[in-house]
């Protein structure tokens, strides 16, 4: 019998391979307590092999919320023997991330979209696992093009599958507003209108978000929106005038640039891809009360602990300015019962002990000196030429950006989270996917695959990277992502 070789992404803890094998049959049923974690693998399991996998006790497949408790809240382990499958862990979350180490000890069509001939069989093991970081990301900038709600749910197909836990959403930017907020309607009647190229854009309405958490959740993951401010607000100020600053466009702003920003005193929506030239009115109360109206429906849509202010690049923005208006935005946040997340720019502000700060400059360059002292913060690793997905693999890679060089499989996978800011404390790593390139949902598997694995593996396994044993698991995963439908994933001529 020919079994699966052995590649799990990311790497386990321990991994003991035992005698013998086991086999899913048209007699396999499932016991499993109520949760994602089991609905979620007999839907895998009924959908590939066509069996009825019922639900019920006394199955051979026994998932069960008896593991130990020393693992955190995401670890568990798993026995394959001739005579069944055990998981064990101390929570559904944890039950559900084992759930897919058992998903890849199975042949690769059991990512197929429709039933398979066969045979079902696995390797007998045993595996004891859990993360090396809390905070395992993946972002997806939904502003430079929009994706809908199905692309989105697609997006969390596939990082759920290796293991990461936060969905980042960049819903705001210069180029649209992609999230209905009740209060402020012509932030999307007006601001999502448009995006990168000039293209329709659109926005998520309320409903549509609340079934993109509702799926996130279905599979373990903390939705985290980004309303990014003070830059990077060029739709919020075409919606609503008010917010600019009183300034001149032609006293910060270089033409060409300044006329597209604002025609006959009025704001203008931009299709461009520059950044750093938008600003909010740092000293007017209204920008406050805007700022409160959107956060707080921000903050009671979305149930995971965590808002992201962005914070990036405000390069019209003096540093004083800055300083006062996160001391003013910042307190918001915790108002409306949530945890502050930045970008690393936020670092020269005053920022509540617990706050996060995501770090992404490139690991060629040296850390920010507004880093060297991160006293009460904590880091979210994102550094450009390791995680950033949407630059190019290589020079000749048709789709993409080059602003801080090409990232291969390899260099995603080899690099170590706590060297890049020494001495601070790190939450973990996220892979971040812009869009100016993107323009669809095989745009964005192309990108992504096969790059987000190693970031996974980077964030959940111990630290050592051993390219030659690794790129071995990764090729193996092509097949599944062939068995998927994911065609369009890049051939990378690293594997």
């Amino acid at each position: 019998m020919n079994l699966p070789v052995i590649s799990l992404i990311p790497a386990p803890a321990s991994l003991t391979t035992l005698p013998g094998s086991f086999s899913i049959t048209p007699d396999t049923a499932l016991t499993a307590p109520a949760g994602p974690a089991g609905r979620f693998l007999g839907a895998l399991l009924r959908r590939a092999t066509g069996f009825p996998v019922p639900a019920g006790p006394g199955g051979s497949i026994v998932l069960a919320l008896s593991g130990d408790a020393s693992l955190g809240r995401e670890g568990h382990t798993l026995e394959i023997t001739p005579s069944g499958v055990r998981l064990l862990a101390h929570t559904d979350e944890g039950l559900f991330r084992g759930v897919q180490t058992l998903r890849q000890l199975l042949p690769a069509e059991i990512e197929a979209r429709s039933a398979q001939p066969g045979p079902w069989s696995v390797r007998c093991v045993r595996v004891e696992d859990r993360p090396r970081f809390e905070w395992r990301g993946a972002m997806l900038d939904v502003v430079r093009h929009f994706f809908d709600v199905a692309t989105v749910k697609g997006f969390i197909d596939r990082i759920a599958a290796y293991k990461l836990n936060v969905l980042h959403l960049h819903l705001t930017d210069d180029q649209g507003w992609r999230l209905e907020v009740g209060s402020r309607p012509r932030l999307t009647s007006v601001g999502a209108t448009t995006e990168v190229g000039g293209g329709a854009g659109g926005f998520f309405t309320q409903a549509d978000y609340a079934e993109i958490v509702a799926y996130a959740a279905e599979h373990h993951l903390t939705v985290v929106p980004e309303f990014d401010m003070p830059g990077h607000t060029q739709a919020a100020m075409a919606s609503y005038p008010e917010l600019a600053p009183s300034w001149a466009v032609s006293e910060r702003v270089a033409e060409p640039l300044a006329g597209l920003l604002v025609r006959d005193g009025v704001r203008q929506l931009y299709t461009g891809t520059e950044v750093g030239f938008s600003e909010l009115a740092v000293d007017k109360d209204s920008t406050y009360e805007f700022l409160d109206d959107v956060l707080g429906e921000f903050a009671a849509l979305s149930p995971g602990p965590y808002l992201h202010i962005g914070g990036d690049e405000a390069l019209r923005t003096t540093p004083e300015d800055y300083a006062r208006f996160m001391a003013r935005a910042v307190p918001l946040v915790i108002a409306h019962g949530k945890t502050v997340v930045a970008w690393q720019e936020a670092a020269a502000a005053v920022l509540p002990p617990g706050s996060l700060l995501q770090y992404w400059r490139p690991t060629t360059e040296p850390v920010p000196e507004i880093l060297r002292d991160t006293t009460g913060l904590r880091l979210i690793m994102s550094p450009a030429d390791r995680t950033y997905l949407d630059l190019k693999y290589d020079e000749t890679t048709p789709i993409g950006l080059t602003w801080a060089g090409t990232v291969g499989v390899r260099q995603s996978y080899e690099w170590e989270p706590t060297s890049v800011v020494p001495g601070a404390e790190i939450a973990g790593v996220e892979a971040a996917l812009w869009t100016e390139t993107i323009t669809s949902a095989d745009d964005i598997d192309f990108m992504i695959f096969p790059r987000l694995p190693g970031v996974a593996e980077v964030g959940w396994s111990a630290p050592g990277r051993d390219w030659a044993e690794y790129s071995r698991r990764l090729h193996a995963h092509q097949a599944r992502w062939d068995s998927a439908g994911i065609t369009s994933y890049h051939r990378s001529v690293e594997l």
